[in-house]
C-alpha cells in the first residue's frame, strides 16, 4: 500500500505533503487509491500526524521538516526565476 501511496502521490505531482486515502478490496486483489488529499488536517490529533508519528516521525520533527521543505522548494523556483529572466 505504502508504494500505491508513492506512486498517487507522484502521479498527482504533490510536493512536500498530502495524505492518500486508500480502500481495500475485500476479494483480496489489493488497494484502491481513493483520493489524494493534498491539505490533510494538521492538528496534532489528525490523522496525517498521527500516521507519521506511528511510522517515527513526531509532530514538532513532521513540522520541522516540512518547513525546511518549503524553504528548498521556494530556492529552487527562485533560482529558476533568475536564469529566466537572463
Amino acid at each position: 500500500m505504502r508504494q500505491l501511496a508513492i506512486e498517487a502521490f507522484q502521479a498527482c505531482r504533490c510536493e512536500a505533503m498530502a495524505r492518500v486515502d486508500c480502500f481495500f478490496e475485500e476479494d483480496g486483489r489489493g488497494f484502491l487509491v481513493n483520493e489524494v488529499n493534498t491539505i490533510p488536517g494538521f492538528t496534532p490529533i489528525s490523522m496525517y500526524p498521527k500516521l507519521w508519528d506511528a511510522s517515527g516521525l513526531p509532530y514538532a520533527q513532521l513540522l520541522d521538516r516540512l518547513i525546511e521543505l518549503a524553504i528548498e522548494r521556494h530556492a529552487r523556483r527562485t533560482k529558476r526565476a533568475g536564469r529566466q529572466r537572463h
